[in-house]
């Protein structure tokens, strides 16, 4: 069975970083695209950032673009997502899943993704 463990998230000012891990066990890591989503208060998901599992391609939300960055460790079973100059609209619970499918570019949509983690909570606030 597909597990995911995120951690990294917290409370941190505006123009920021955090970096945020997403440990996976029960499954060979590159396998699978991985992708990073998140959820505001009352907001639906969002994705993030994904990277896929074929050539390591990697595709960004407009609004991360520049800002974040995800890359896989497969001798850890981690990715991660590095997160620069965050601003208060950044602000969430940031999860991390594995795509449905094996050895397929990734994509952004959360309705091609299961195996979600608990999610890590990102604060960005002075």
């Amino acid at each position: 069975q597909l597990q995911f463990v995120e951690s990294g998230g917290g409370l941190v000012q505006p123009g920021g970083s955090l970096r945020l891990s997403c440990a996976a066990s029960g499954f060979t890591l590159d396998y699978y695209a991985i992708g990073w989503f998140r959820q505001a208060p009352g907001k639906e998901h969002e994705g993030v950032s994904c990277i896929s599992s074929l050539d390591d391609s990697t595709y960004y939300a407009d609004s991360v673009k520049g800002r974040f960055t995800i890359s896989r460790d497969n001798a850890k079973n981690t990715v991660y997502l590095q997160m620069n100059s965050l601003k208060p609209e950044d602000t969430a619970v940031y999860y991390c899943a594995a795509d449905r499918v094996q050895f397929r570019l990734c994509v952004l949509s959360p309705y091609e993704y299961d195996s979600w983690g608990q999610g890590t909570q990102v604060t960005v606030s002075s």
